[in-house]
C-alpha cells in the first residue's frame, strides 16, 4: 500500500502536489561510482511511488511531474516516514538531502472535497492529514460566508477567532510541507503565508465550483471581442473561467490598486474599529439609545465612548493619542462607512461630534434582527443587551405527556401517550389569554417583570400549528416523545422542555445508568457475585425490557458484558417475565466461551449450540429450541438458516459483537433484523467503528424505526456530523441514543474502584476448517508413529507433534510456513484482532506474548498494516541497544500502542507498565513462566488495572490441559507446572484422549 504525502506550492495560481512512498521498494538507492562531484547531485528517491502507482491510488485527474523535496536522510538514503515504516527508530540527528520524486500536480485548484472527507486509517502521511484539516477549515469559512472577492480570485476573510485558528494551523504545519525546493535559494516559505495561500485557493475552488451552475456574467452574443474590459475579466476570474487578467502592465497594476482601495476597508486590519452599543429604556414607552464607541480590534474588552474621544483634554484622550493614530478620524471614517450600510446613522453625522442616535422600539427591533448581522459582517463591533441572544428570554413551547391509557403487559416505543402544551417566557408560564395579548402586539419587544424580552409570536403560532398538525388528536407515540425530548424530531416544531407523568416520567428520568433505577437483586440461581457496576447494568437491562425497548450494552472490554446478560436472563425468569427461550448470535470464535460462561454462572440453564454440519433442522430444531433456555448460533448461520431460526417464538435475542451487523445491507444483518422477539440486546465494545450508519444498523435491530429510515439518518445525521462536524446534530444524536446505550469505561473512577488490580480471563477460540484438518492429520500421524516407537525416540515424536499442534492452533501459516494469505485462517487471530480494536479505540496499550519467534515476525507487519499503527517486536535476536530503545519508546507518552514479544526474550527483565492489557497467544503450561511475562506490565509503577487474557483453542489439547490444570490443581502443580515433558510419558490411548479434536469447536 502506497503512503501518500502532499505539499502546497504557493504562487500564482499555486498548485497542490501529491507524491508517495512505496514500502515494497528497497530502502537504499544504487550507490554512485567514480569521483565525488563538486555539487551534490539531486538523487532519485529510491522508494518513491511512480506515476502509474500514484494515478491508481488517487481518484483525481492531474499532471504527472517530477519535483524535488528536502527530506531527512542517513548518508544518501532517505529515512522512511513513520507511516511507511511504523516502529522504526528515528535518529536524534539526521542530514537533509534533496531528492527527485514523481508527483501528481493539480495546478490552480485544491481537491477540497477529497481532503475534507479523507478517511481514517493507514495510507496517509502527516502532510496530507494536515491539509485535510486545513480543507475542513476552508469549508467552514465558505459555509459561514467568510470570504471576499480578491484581485486574483475569492479569498478567505480571516477575522476574530479565525485568526487564532490560522495561527494554530501555521504552528502545527509539518516540516515536510515547507521543505520542498521552491526556488533557486531553496528557502522554505513562511508557515502562516503558506496556510493563508492554501486557504485562499481552497475557498476560490469551492466558490467557483458553486458558481458553475449560475455564472456571474452572461456570454456576449455575436463574435468574440478582441479586448475584454478588465472589470469583466475580473468577474471571469471570480467565476473560475479565467486564471488572471490580460492587458498592459500599467493598466492591470492600476486596476489592482483601485481594487485594493475598494476592499481595504473590509479586509485591512486596523487597531481600532467603530462599535455600536444598544441601550434599552427603563420605561416601556421610552426611547432606545444606540451609542458610538471605538473598540480595540485585538482586545474587544477595550471600548471607549465617543464622548471621551471628542474631548480635547483628559486621560482617555491622551492615552488614545499615545496608542493609536488619529482615533477621531478613525471614528468618523467608520461612521461614514457604517451609514452606507445602516442609513439611520446618517442623521447623527450632521453633528460635528456624533456620539449616538435615538431609536424607537420598532427601529430597535429592526436593528437587533436586521442591521446587526450586516454591520458585524462588515467588520464593526456591536454590543447588544444580554437578553437578546438568551434562550431564556424567548417564548418556548413546553410539553407535558402522560400515558394515554393504563397499559397491561409490556410497553414500548409504539405505546400511545397524550400531551398538553403551554408557552413559557423565560422561567414563567404564560396563560393562553396572556399569550394572545402578546401575540397581538405589533412590535415583538415587550417589557415584562422589569426586563425587556423578544416575542417571536409568528414562530410560536407556526410551531403550535405544526405541532397539532403533526400529532393530531392530542396523542403521539412514546418514541416520538423521546425524539422531541432529544430535539431531534425531523420536520417537527422546536420544543424546549418535555415533562412526563407515570411510567413515562420514570423512563425519561432514568434512561441511562446515571438515573435512579429500581435495583434488581442478583438472581438466586446466579453462581457468582456481581460487581456493583454489573449490578447496575442488570437493573438497566431489566428496566428497558419492562418498557419494551432494546438495549445496547457497550461497556469497555473486560467489564463483563457476558456476565451481565446471563444474570439478566436469570433475573427475568425469577421475576415471572421469562426472557427464555433466548437466541444468542455471536462470532464462531466465541461460541465456546459463551457455553462455558453459562455452565459456570448459570448451570441451571439448558444451552444448545446450533452449529456444524450435524446441526438440528426442521422439527428436530423446533424441539431442541423449545427444550433449551438458550440457543447459541453464529452470524453466518443466521443468514443461512434464516427461515429456520425465524420459525421459533423467541422471548429474547442477544447479539454479541453486534458490530457484525454494522453493514445494514448484508444478508446476515437483514436476517438478524427479521427475527421477532419482545426483548433485544446488543453487546459491543465499539458501537461505531468507522461510520455512523453502523450505529443506525444496531439501533434498527434494537428499536426498529426509532432513528428513522437509513436514508433520512444518513442525510440528517451522518453527513452533517461526519463531513461538517455539526455540533448541534452531534448533541441531538447523543440525546437520542442515550436512553438505549450504556457504556462504562475502565477510566471511570467509579468503575475502577470496583475492579481488582489484575483480572485474568480465558478466551476460548474456535478453529477454522483448515486448522481442524491440519490438526487431525498431525494427531493421526503422531499417534501412528508414537505407537511404533519407544523410549527417548517416542518422547521426541510426541513433543515434536505437540509443538506442531500448538503452531496449528495459532495459525496454519506458522505450521506450513506459508504467509501468502494470512486473513481468515485462524480463529485465535480473528478474536485477537477484535480485542485489539477495542484496546486501540480506548487509547490503551497491549503486550502480546508468543512462544514462537517466527510467529511474531509474521504477526508484526500484519497487525501494523491492519490497524495502521506502530507495532514493536522484540525477540531473542534483538540487539541489546535496540531492545532498550524499544522499551524506552513504548514507555514514553504517545509511544506505539502494541508491543509483540517472544515469551523467552520478553518474559523477564523488562519494565513495560505503559501497557494494561496482556495477551498470551499460546500457552506455556508453566504458570510461573506466564506470570513472569504478565509481570512486565503488572509491577511497581503500574497505575492502572491490568487485564490478562489467556487464549485457548477450543476442543484441542489446549483446552484439555487447561481443564486438567483447573480441575486438578495439586496434580497440576506437581506435573504440569514443570512444563510439557510429562505429556511424552502418556500412553497412546491417553494421548488420543488428550489430543482428539472435538468437532463442535470448528467453524463451518
Amino acid at each position: 500500500m502506497i503512503i501518500l504525502h502532499s505539499f502546497w506550492a504557493d504562487g500564482s495560481p499555486g498548485a497542490f502536489h501529491v507524491w508517495g512512498e512505496d514500502p515494497a521498494l528497497p530502502r537504499k538507492g544504487t550507490p554512485r561510482r567514480g569521483r565525488k562531484p563538486k555539487k551534490p547531485p539531486v538523487l532519485p528517491h529510491p522508494f518513491a511511488a511512480d506515476h502509474a502507482a500514484l494515478t491508481a491510488a488517487l481518484d483525481l485527474a492531474g499532471e504527472p511531474v517530477t519535483v524535488t523535496v528536502l527530506l531527512p536522510a542517513t548518508g544518501q538514503d532517505p529515512l522512511p516516514s513513520p507511516e511507511c515504516e511504523p516502529g522504526s527508530v528515528v535518529p536524534d540527528r539526521a542530514d537533509c538531502v534533496t531528492y527527485r520524486v514523481p508527483a501528481i500536480r493539480l495546478p490552480g485548484t485544491v481537491p477540497v472535497a477529497c481532503l475534507a472527507d479523507l478517511p481514517s486509517g493507514p495510507g496517509y502521511g502527516a502532510t496530507i492529514r494536515f491539509w485535510s484539516e486545513a480543507a475542513r477549515f476552508a469549508l467552514g469559512l465558505v459555509v459561514r460566508q467568510s470570504f471576499v472577492p480578491g484581485a486574483r480570485g475569492w479569498e478567505a476573510l480571516i477575522r476574530g477567532e479565525d485568526r487564532d485558528r490560522v495561527a494554530r494551523l501555521a504552528g502545527a504545519l509539518p516540516p515536510a510541507c515547507r521543505f520542498w525546493a521552491a526556488g533557486a535559494d531553496g528557502s522554505p516559505p513562511d508557515p502562516a503565508a503558506l496556510v493563508t495561500s492554501f486557504l485562499d485557493r481552497a475557498v476560490h475552488t469551492l466558490v467557483t465550483g458553486a458558481l458553475r451552475e449560475r455564472p456571474l456574467l452572461q456570454k456576449p452574443r455575436g463574435r468574440p471581442r478582441k479586448i475584454v474590459p478588465l472589470g469583466e475579466q475580473w468577474v471571469e476570474v471570480l467565476s473560475g473561467s479565467r486564471d488572471d487578467l490580460a492587458g498592459g502592465a500599467e493598466e492591470v497594476a492600476r486596476f489592482y490598486e483601485q481594487l485594493d482601495d475598494w476592499l481595504s476597508p473590509t479586509i485591512a486590519p486596523t487597531p481600532l474599529r467603530a462599535c455600536f452599543r444598544l441601550e434599552e429604556p427603563e420605561e416601556e414607552s421610552g426611547q432606545w439609545h444606540l451609542t458610538f464607541h471605538l473598540q480595540a480590534a485585538d482586545d474587544p474588552g477595550i471600548v471607549i465612548p465617543a464622548g471621551d474621544i471628542w474631548k480635547k483634554r483628559g486621560d482617555v484622550r491622551t492615552s488614545l493619542a499615545q496608542r493609536f493614530e488619529d482615533p477621531q478620524d478613525r471614528l468618523l471614517t467608520d461612521l461614514g462607512r457604517a451609514s452606507r450600510i445602516y442609513p439611520v446613522l446618517q442623521s447623527s453625522l450632521t453633528s460635528p461630534r456624533p456620539a449616538g442616535v435615538n431609536l424607537a422600539t420598532s427601529e430597535a427591533y429592526a436593528f437587533l434582527g436586521e442591521w446587526t448581522p450586516l454591520l458585524m459582517d462588515s467588520g464593526f463591533g456591536v454590543i447588544l443587551p444580554a437578553w437578546w441572544k438568551s434562550a431564556a428570554s424567548r417564548p418556548s413551547l413546553h410539553l407535558t405527556a402522560k400515558p394515554a391509557r393504563e397499559e397491561e403487559g409490556r410497553l414500548g416505543l409504539a405505546t400511545l401517550v397524550s400531551y398538553d402544551w403551554t408557552v413559557a417566557l423565560g422561567d414563567k408560564a404564560i396563560s393562553p389569554e396572556e399569550f394572545e395579548e402578546l401575540a397581538s402586539l405589533k412590535i415583538p419587544l415587550v417589557r415584562m417583570h422589569g426586563q425587556w424580552r423578544s416575542i417571536d409570536r409568528d414562530e410560536i403560532k407556526k410551531a403550535l400549528k405544526a405541532f397539532t398538525r403533526r400529532y393530531p388528536g392530542g396523542t403521539m407515540t412514546a418514541g416520538e416523545l423521546l425524539r422531541i425530548a432529544a430535539g431531534a424530531d425531523p420536520g417537527g416544531p422546536a420544543v424546549s422542555d418535555v415533562a412526563a407523568e407515570g411510567w413515562l416520567r420514570g423512563f425519561l428520568d432514568r434512561s441511562g445508568e446515571g438515573g435512579t433505577l429500581e435495583a434488581v437483586p442478583q438472581p438466586a440461581a446466579f453462581s457468582g457475585t456481581l460487581r456493583p457496576y454489573q449490578q447496575r447494568g442488570l437493573s438497566w437491562l431489566s428496566f428497558l425490557a419492562r418498557n419494551g425497548c432494546g438495549a445496547c450494552l457497550a461497556d469497555d472490554m473486560g467489564l463483563g458484558k457476558t456476565v451481565q446478560v446471563i444474570a439478566y436472563l436469570l433475573a427475568e425468569e425469577e421475576r415471572g417475565t421469562p426472557a427464555t427461550p433466548a437466541l444468542l448470535i455471536c462470532p464462531m470464535s466465541i461460541v465456546g466461551n459463551w457455553r462455558r460462561e453459562f455452565a459456570r454462572f448459570a448451570p441451571g440453564l439448558t444451552v444448545a449450540v446450533h452449529h456444524g454440519s450435524a446441526r438440528a433442522c426442521g422439527d428436530a430444531f423446533a424441539r431442541q429450541a423449545a427444550g433449551s433456555d438458550v440457543t447459541i448460533t453464529t452470524y453466518p448461520l443466521a443468514a443461512r438458516d434464516r427461515d429456520l431460526l425465524a420459525s421459533v417464538d423467541w422471548n429474547c435475542i442477544v447479539l454479541d459483537e453486534a458490530q457484525n451487523i454494522k453493514n445494514p445491507s448484508t444478508k446476515q444483518a437483514q436476517a438478524v433484523r427479521s427475527f421477532k422477539a419482545p426483548q433485544r440486546i446488543a453487546l459491543t465494545g465499539t458501537p461505531v467503528e468507522n461510520r455512523l450508519t453502523e450505529l443506525w444498523s444496531i439501533m434498527e435491530f434494537l428499536n426498529p424505526g426509532y432513528l428513522g429510515s437509513f436514508e433520512s439518518f444518513h442525510s440528517g445525521f451522518a453527513v452533517p456530523i461526519e463531513r461538517y462536524r455539526d455540533p448541534a446534530k452531534t448533541g441531538h444524536l447523543r440525546e437520542l441514543i442515550r436512553p438505549f446505550v450504556l457504556r462504562r469505561m475502565k477510566t471511570d473512577r467509579s468503575i475502577i474502584g470496583d475492579l481488582p488490580e489484575k483480572m485474568e480471563m480465558k478466551v476460548f477460540c474456535s478453529l477454522t476448517a483448515e486448522q481442524a484438518t491440519l490438526y487431525e492429520a498431525v494427531v493421526q500421524e503422531m499417534l501412528e508413529r508414537a505407537d511404533e516407537a519407544e523410549g527417548i525416540r517416542r518422547r521426541g515424536i510426541v513433543l515434536g507433534g505437540l509443538t506442531r499442534l500448538k503452531q496449528i492452533c495459532d495459525h496454519p501459516a506458522l505450521f506450513l510456513h506459508d504467509t501468502a494469505a494470512f486473513e481468515g485462517r485462524s480463529g485465535k487471530i480473528a478474536r485477537l484482532l477484535e480485542m485489539l480494536e477495542e484496546v486501540l479505540d480506548a487509547g490503551e496499550r497491549a503486550l502480546i506474548f508468543t512462544q514462537f519467534a517466527e510467529f511474531g515476525k509474521i504477526l508484526e507487519p500484519y497487525i501494523r498494516e491492519r490497524f495502521g499503527t506502530a507495532v514493536l517486536y522484540l525477540h531473542g535476536g534483538t540487539p541489546r541497544q535496540k531492545r532498550d530503545e524499544m522499551v524506552q519508546r513504548f514507555q514514553q507518552p504517545g509511544g506505539p500502542p502494541i508491543f509483540l514479544l517472544s515469551l523467552k526474550a520478553g518474559g523477564t527483565g523488562l519494565n513495560l507498565t505503559a501497557a494494561n492489557h496482556v495477551f498470551h497467544l499460546d500457552r506455556w503450561w508453566n504458570p510461573a513462566v506466564e506470570n513472569q511475562a504478565t509481570d512486565r506490565a503488572f509491577r511497581i509503577g503500574q497505575t492502572r488495572d491490568v487485564q490478562v487474557r489467556l487464549m485457548i483453542a477450543s476442543g484441542t489439547l489446549e483446552e484439555q490441559i487447561d481443564t486438567l490444570i483447573e480441575d486438578k490443581k495439586a496434580l497440576a502443580d506437581q506435573i504440569v507446572g514443570k512444563g510439557e515433558d510429562w505429556i511424552g510419558s502418556l500412553s497412546t490411548e491417553q494421548l488420543r484422549d488428550l489430543l482428539t479434536l472435538r468437532r463442535d469447536a470448528v467453524e463451518d
